[in-house]
C-alpha cells in the first residue's frame, strides 16, 4: 500500500448524501442507552454462567473494558469523521479502499443473519404464548412490520428504538433494584443468600480457567449492537455531540448493567440450576425471588429486546450498505435513496435476513450451522480494523485538524496497542476451543475472501 492512498482519503459522499437527519437527540440518547441491552445479554449470558459459574462476572468485566475501548477508538473516529459508514468508512480512510470493503460487507453479512436469529428468537417465545401457531408466520410479520417502519423514515427506526430502549432499561434498573435488595435481605419475603451461590457448588470457579475461557468468549459476543449509535449519529442534527455523549457514558452503562446484572444473578442462583440456561438468567433470578408474574413480564422484556435488535440491525444494514454503494463499493442499486432512505437496501437487508430463517427450517444440518459459524467472530474481525483504523488516523487528525479531536481515546496509544492484544488473545482462546475453532476459522476464511475481493476492485480501479 502506498503512502499516497494511505493519506488520500476516500471518497466521501456522506456529507453530501440525500439522506434525511430525522433522528433528534432524544433517539441518539436512548438508542445509545438501550443499544448496549441487547439480546445477547438476556438470551445468551445463560450458557456462559452455566460454563463459567459465579466468575462469569470476571468475564464479563474483562471483555467490558475491552469494549470500552474499542468504542472509544469508534468515538474518536466518529466524532472527528461522522459518516453512515461508521468503521467501514474509518477502514477506508486509514488503510485503504480494501479494508472497507472487508470490514463493510462482513459485517452486512452479520447484521442480516442476526435479523434472520432475532426474527426466530422472538417468534419462540410468542409460539410459548400462544401454541400451535407457526413460528415462520411471526418471523415474517415481525419482518414485515420492521422493514415497512425502516422504509417509511428514519424518525420511524428512531420512534421504536426510543421506546424499546425506555422499556429494557426501566426493566432491568428495576430488575437491579429487586436484586441488591434481595441480595441484602430487606425485599420482603426474601433472606439474603450471602456469599453461598458465590463459594458452593464447586466455588467461585467450578470449571477452572476452562471454564472461565468459555464464559469469556460468550460474554464478548454479547456485545454486539453498540456500534449501531455511531451509525445513527450521521442522521441527527447533531452528529459529533451524539457520539461524543454515547460514548463517554459508555463505560458506566457496561458497568452497571452487564456487570451488575451478572453479578446479581450469580447471588441470588445457584449458578448450575438447570433455570439458569432452561429460563434464561433473569427470569430464573426473579422466579427465585417468588414475585408473581415477574418472571413471565422479564419473558416480555426479552421478546421486546430481540424485537429491538431486529430493528436495529435492519436499520445498520442498509446504512452500511448505502455508504458501501455511495463510496464504490457495491452495486449501485443499493445506493437508491427516496424521501431520504435508502429503500433498496432496506428491502435486500430484510429479504437476505428472512432468507437466514428459511434456511433454518430447509437445511438445519448443513447451511444454516456454516452460515451462523461463517459470522461467528465477524465482531472481532471488526473490532480489529477499528482499532488499526484508529491507530492511523489519530496522528493524521492531529496533525491536520486538531480541532475535530472532541473524543480522545485514553492514553494513546498504549491503550490502543494493548485493546489490540487483547482481542488477539481472544482469537487465540477460541482456537483452542473445539466449538468456536471452526467459527474463527469460517470467519478467517470468508475475511480472506472479502478482503481478496476488495483489494482485486481496488487495483482495477487504481488502473483506470
Amino acid at each position: 500500500m502506498s503512502r499516497t492512498t494511505l493519506d488520500t482519503p476516500p471518497a466521501a459522499p456522506d456529507a453530501h448524501a440525500p439522506l434525511s437527519h430525522g433522528l433528534k437527540q432524544r433517539h441518539l440518547s436512548m438508542i445509545a442507552l438501550g443499544g448496549v441491552i441487547g439480546a445477547g445479554l438476556f438470551v445468551g449470558s445463560g450458557a456462559g454462567i452455566a460454563a463459567a459459574g459465579p466468575s462469569i462476572v470476571i468475564a464479563y468485566a474483562v471483555s467490558g473494558l475491552l469494549v470500552m475501548l474499542v468504542m472509544r477508538m469508534l468515538g474518536e473516529m466518529s466524532a472527528a469523521y461522522p459518516s453512515s459508514g461508521s468503521f467501514s468508512a474509518h477502514a477506508e480512510r486509514a488503510i485503504g479502499p480494501w479494508a472497507g470493503f472487508t470490514a463493510g460487507w462482513s459485517f452486512w453479512v452479520l447484521l442480516c443473519t442476526a435479523v434472520g436469529l432475532e426474527g426466530i428468537g422472538a417468534a419462540k417465545i410468542v409460539t410459548g404464548w400462544l401454541p400451535g401457531t407457526p413460528e415462520w408466520a411471526w418471523v415474517a410479520l415481525f419482518m414485515v412490520v420492521f422493514c415497512v417502519a425502516n422504509l417509511a423514515a428514519v424518525k420511524n427506526f428512531g420512534e421504536f428504538e426510543f421506546w424499546f430502549a425506555a422499556l429494557k432499561v426501566g426493566a432491568i434498573s428495576l430488575f437491579l433494584v429487586l436484586g441488591v435488595l434481595a441480595v441484602a435481605g430487606v425485599l420482603p419475603g426474601t433472606d439474603s443468600p450471602g456469599t453461598s451461590n458465590l463459594t458452593g457448588q464447586g466455588g467461585f470457579l467450578p470449571h477452572g480457567s476452562e471454564g472461565l475461557v468459555v464464559g469469556l468468549l460468550a460474554s464478548v459476543f454479547a456485545y454486539g449492537g453498540l456500534e449501531t449509535v455511531t451509525i445513527a449519529a450521521a442522521e441527527s442534527r447533531n452528529p459529533v455531540q451524539g457520539v461524543a455523549r454515547a460514548v463517554r457514558t459508555a463505560m458506566w452503562r457496561i458497568a452497571l448493567f452487564y456487570i451488575g446484572s451478572m453479578a446479581v444473578i450469580v447471588t441470588l442462583v445457584p449458578w448450575d440450576s438447570k433455570e439458569v440456561v432452561e429460563k434464561g438468567p433473569y427470569v430464573a433470578a426473579l422466579d427465585h425471588l417468588g414475585i408473581p408474574g415477574a418472571g413471565q413480564l422479564m419473558n416480555v422484556v426479552v421478546f421486546v429486546a430481540l424485537l429491538s435488535a431486529m430493528n436495529a440491525n435492519i436499520y445498520g444494514s442498509s446504512r452500511i450498505a448505502y455508504s458501501l454503494v455511495e463510496r464504490g463499493q457495491g452495486p449501485k442499486a443499493l445506493g437508491r435513496v427516496s424521501a431520504g432512505v435508502p429503500r433498496v437496501a432496506v428491502l435486500v437487508s430484510c429479504v437476505f435476513g428472512f432468507v437466514c430463517v428459511l434456511l433454518s427450517y430447509w437445511r438445519p444440518d448443513d447451511v444454516f450451522p456454516w452460515l451462523l459459524n461463517m459470522i461467528g467472530a465477524v465482531i472481532l474481525v471488526v473490532w480489529i480494523f477499528i482499532a488499526v483504523s484508529q491507530l492511523l488516523l489519530r496522528r493524521r487528525v492531529e496533525r491536520e485538524a486538531p480541532e475535530k479531536l472532541v473524543v480522545r481515546m485514553w492514553l494513546f496509544p498504549a491503550l490502543t496497542w494493548v485493546a489490540l492484544a487483547g482481542m488477539a488473545a481472544i482469537f487465540v482462546l477460541m482456537a483452542r476451543q473445539p466449538d468456536t475453532r471452526v467459527q474463527l476459522y469460517s470467519t478467517g476464511g470468508m475475511t480472506l475472501f472479502l478482503a481478496a475481493v476488495g483489494y482485486a476492485w481496488q487495483r482495477a480501479r487504481a488502473a483506470r
